[in-house]
């Protein structure tokens, strides 16, 4: 690339490779040779856990696996699946070819939009303006020259409503021109943008005729600015008024459509807007030369009725709206959104010969309609704009093309019906599940060739090559054999490297048949041996199906999509080989802003190792999102993950791998903290295994690492503060259960480890910590400490200067209507499916009106059973036991030293409310219930 402040390749392969090095680069298959290997290393530095014999590159380069593309396809054209014909496709001109998604630097994803280009003919202009020279002077030369007449060609989306046609609009300081069309011998006015993609395409496809002659290049007869063009009298095709006139509109974007905008006022609030300031504002159209005549006469024509809109709804939703000015843009799109989506979908035709039809039934027959009629014509242009990466703005060409079928009513449903069964196929998030539903819908004929490029060669048509995307649909099932043909240290496909001596030429579409689809003899036309083929057909039986595939967000559209429906195809009758599971990530930012060069913030992998130690990367990568969302790489959290790995390695060799075994306690004899303490372990253990199965990495580091701290340091203070030595065998638990739930994000740390504490083998390699249900009793009962020293904390802290007495308040039993309430919740309690119904709160609004007699209380009453509803969801049935079910007074008075320490109090007594004699304030006391204790300073 070239340009200010644009990073050049040159550069971004300076900091990569001797600057000496980079013009072998021209040679695309350089990049083969240079890249992958290196790729291998950083990623073996990383931790990644890869059987690197599985390994390798794609292309002809690796005979193997160009063996396997064309066995795949040659399977997908005998299936019908592989068509050829003219389609439209999104095409670059400078590169000559159609540009997939992976060719693109901008507008991945985007397909071919259909418009219909209506033809307003230009009649002689009838109101004197010396503007209009230079279309005078076109008229007659296209007169003279014998040839049908000029038109502005506005591109549309709903040639339905051209019933209602009150003017034209142009941009005012847009540049249009004359162009001229072989096909139809005419001129159309247009942008020069979208006049370069009607070059391209066909006017007739099942005769191969094109707009123009040459493809890509159309005549230009005159330019105009869109000033010289406003004021011109148009005949509209299926308009009521006889003649119409063109119009400034300040809001047309040149990069969309053809740059001219038929005006439908009665259907699209943009058009009524404009020409109602147009008709409200003389000075504004005086500013444009614009006539009274050519806009006065120009009333709005119901043509579509929609129940509660009316027969005019872009009218309607401007007024309802209070939208006054074009300027008024987001009303304007949600006027425009709900007008086009009703009236496509409810809307009734009122006006033209198909009155009374839905407009969804009208739509493709009026189309049709004024295509036959020469009135219209179809144009294609990409949905949004799109760059190649020769940073060629992309059209939608009209071109011979080898294409996959997919939309074919059998192929689509087969896959959908497998991706929306939550039994055969999992994506994990709801979000992420309606994108493939969305890309079902969307993806069409695919173009799956191109004619120069890296690539496997069609096999049956050696002129094209199978582009990136169409080639990589099914690789996955070419991992579970590749060891087999290529081995280790082998991406290129060697064959004098291959482990089994296997030749590519052996490689026939009986082998692979053979070994991949069920049904097939063994091939008797190779030279492989048979017992070779029996373990290659059974390694792939061993694998299949994929379980699990994890990709980018960006691929879901591409890709993920189309390997769907090629596992649908080749392994048609055995639909229990398709993919079971994708995960879908987001793109990586740094520290909250985009990876950029110019920025100065962007990380190789490399580069970040080197920076942070590969775990610590690793850390920050886990921490860094989960779901689609981007995930944030943060270099604070890399730096802390360097202290935090390193305090931890330290502490745990200090106090348990070198400690002298006396200075810990051992044996049965657990106290109510070191109880506490397993069964944190226990619950963050089994809360990291569902996470980590769930692809929820950041939230299983969360629980397998920070919880996990969180649990070490309160046993640690309580048993410090204590004056209790801490229990060896429940330190020793913890610590064993995070060397393995935290080798997933950390392996190197957690294999130290394993090693420091003796155990045999790796960590990596070690079954995943059996540990007993969480016992959500003493959970409740260490919240109930937690809880309650928050709690304490925060009265201390309140207290007065020289306030030096503490006291502890407990209560067993609730007052009588908190008793109620709680009877009242285990009455509709169903112990069955551990839960209340979902008419609950609803029915608790009834029995407080019938069953509470102070009705200053129901409020109190509602606050409190919600309240309680949330501890019987946290804790189950026992939430609701009318006294509390365990020794309040026993745990607080084993902890009171760690509760002085804490408080930093040097004396705190403990008392049951009932029957205290102390002078308890009232408001002290109704703060104290079962399980919510009180400290009462003084």
């Amino acid at each position: 690339k070239t340009g200010t402040g644009i990073v050049r390749q040159w550069n971004i392969l300076k900091r990569m490779v001797p600057e000496e090095e980079i013009p072998k680069f021209a040679d695309p298959i350089y990049w083969l040779m240079h890249f992958p290997p290196i790729g291998v290393d950083h990623m073996k530095r990383f931790g990644s856990g890869v059987d690197w014999r599985r390994a390798f590159i794609t292309t002809s380069v690796n005979g193997y696996y160009d063996a396997f593309i064309r066995w795949q396809f040659n399977v997908l054209k005998q299936k019908g699946k592989v068509l050829f014909g003219k389609r439209n496709n999104v095409y670059s001109l400078v590169d000559g070819q159609v540009c997939a998604d992976h060719d693109r630097s901008e507008g991945e994803g985007v397909g071919p939009q259909e418009y219909v280009l209506i033809k307003l003919k230009v009649l002689e202009p009838d109101h004197g303006q010396e503007r209009h020279g230079k279309m005078e002077k076109l008229l007659k030369r296209v007169e003279d020259e014998g040839k049908k007449g000029v038109y502005f060609v506005p591109a549309t989306l709903r040639p339905e409503t051209m019933y209602g046609q009150t003017n034209c609009f142009v941009l005012p300081t847009g540049e249009y021109g004359a162009y001229y069309v072989d096909a139809t011998d005419e001129v159309f006015i247009m942008s020069a943008r979208s006049a370069r993609g009607l070059s391209c395409q066909a006017y007739d496809a099942a005769n191969d005729v094109y707009f123009t002659k040459e493809f890509g290049k159309i005549e230009c007869l005159e330019t105009f600015t869109g000033d010289e063009l406003l004021g011109l009298p148009l005949k509209a095709p299926n308009a009521t008024y006889e003649k119409v006139y063109t119009l400034p509109l300040l809001t047309i974007s040149m990069g969309k459509g053809t740059g001219v905008v038929t005006s439908v006022p009665s259907d699209a609030p943009d058009d009524y807007v404009a020409l109602k300031a147009l008709k409200d504002k003389p000075d504004f159209a005086a500013k444009y030369d614009i006539t009274p005549d050519m806009v006065e006469p120009f009333d709005v024509v119901p043509i579509i009725s929609i129940e509660g809109y009316g027969d005019a709804s872009a009218v309607f939703m401007c007024e309802k709206l209070k939208i006054s000015s074009f300027n008024d843009k987001s009303k304007l799109a949600q006027a425009k959104d709900e007008t086009y989506l009703k009236g496509f979908t409810i809307g009734v035709m009122t006006y033209g010969p198909h009155a009374g039809k839905k407009v969804s039934e009208a739509k493709q027959l009026i189309r049709d309609e004024m295509i036959a009629a020469g009135q219209a014509h179809l144009y294609f242009e990409p949905e949004s704009k799109v760059v190649s990466r020769t940073n060629d703005e992309c059209v939608v060409a009209s071109t011979d093309q080898w294409y996959l079928a997919y939309g074919e009513d059998s192929w689509c449903s087969a896959v959908k019906k497998h991706v929306l069964d939550g039994e055969t196929f999992d994506a994990f998030h709801e979000s992420t599940l309606e994108k493939y539903e969305q890309s079902l819908n969307w993806l069409k004929e695919w173009a799956c060739t191109r004619q120069f490029g890296l690539g496997t060669n069609l096999p049956w048509d050696k002129e094209w090559v199978i582009e990136s995307l169409s080639d990589s649909t099914i690789y996955m099932s070419y991992y579970t054999i590749a060891h087999y043909l290529q081995g280790e240290n082998n991406l290129n496909g060697d064959e004098s490297l291959s482990p089994e001596n296997i030749k590519v030429n052996d490689l026939t579409d009986d082998v692979f048949n053979f070994i991949y689809r069920k049904g097939f003899p063994l091939p008797s036309n190779t030279a492989i041996p048979s017992e070779t083929l029996e373990k290659m057909k059974a390694e792939f039986r061993y694998w299949y199906p994929m379980d699990l595939r994890v990709s980018g967000k960006d691929l879901i559209p591409n890709h993920l999509t189309m390997a769907l429906y090629n596992h649908a195809a080749i392994w048609e009758d055995e639909p229990e080989l398709w993919p079971r599971g994708y995960y879908t990530n987001g793109f990586v930012m740094v520290d909250a802003e985009k990876m950029s060069k110019s920025k100065g913030n962007f990380l190789t992998l490399l580069e970040t190792i080197n920076m942070y130690s590969a775990d610590a990367t690793r850390f920050a990568c886990a921490d860094a999102g989960d779901s689609l969302d981007d995930a944030n790489f943060e270099r604070a959290t890399a730096n802390a993950a360097i202290v935090s790995l390193s305090n931890e390695s330290a502490w745990i060799k200090e106090n348990l791998i070198d400690a002298d075994k006396s200075a810990m306690r051992s044996g049965d004899d657990l106290n109510f903290m070191d109880k506490v303490f397993q069964n944190e372990t226990n619950r963050l253990v089994k809360a990291t295994e569902e996470s980590f199965e769930g692809m929820m990495y950041k939230e299983g580091l969360n629980k397998g690492w920070f919880e996990m701290m969180i649990a070490r340091n309160e046993y640690r203070a309580w048993c410090q503060d204590s004056g209790i030595a801490m229990h060896e065998g429940a330190v020793r638990h913890w610590v064993e259960s995070l060397a393995i739930i935290i080798c997933p994000i950390c392996p190197h740390w957690s294999e130290t480890l394993w090693k420091d504490l003796g155990k045999e083998g790796l960590a990596v390699r070690a079954p995943w910590p059996t540990v007993g249900e969480e016992d959500k009793f003493l959970s409740r009962q260490a919240k109930f400490l937690r809880d309650s020293l928050k709690s304490f904390r925060n009265s201390a802290g309140k207290a007065k200067k020289g306030w030096k007495e503490a006291t502890i308040l407990v209560a067993d039993d609730y007052p009588q209507w908190k008793v109620d309430a709680l009877l009242w919740m285990q009455s509709q309690y169903d112990a069955a499916s551990g839960s209340f119904a979902p008419t609950f709160m609803k029915d608790l609004k009834t029995w407080s009106a019938t069953n509470v007699t102070d009705k200053k209380q129901i409020k109190f009453v509602m606050q409190f059973v919600s309240f309680m509803k949330r501890e019987v969801e946290d804790c189950g049935e026992s939430g609701m036991d009318t006294k509390c079910p365990f020794d309040q007074m026993g745990i607080l008075k084993e902890s009171i030293s760690y509760i002085k320490s804490q408080l930093n109090l040097e004396e705190v007594t403990i008392v049951q409310l009932d029957g205290c004699d102390l002078p308890v304030p009232d408001k002290v006391a109704q703060n104290v219930s079962p399980g919510k204790p009180t400290l009462w300073m003084r």
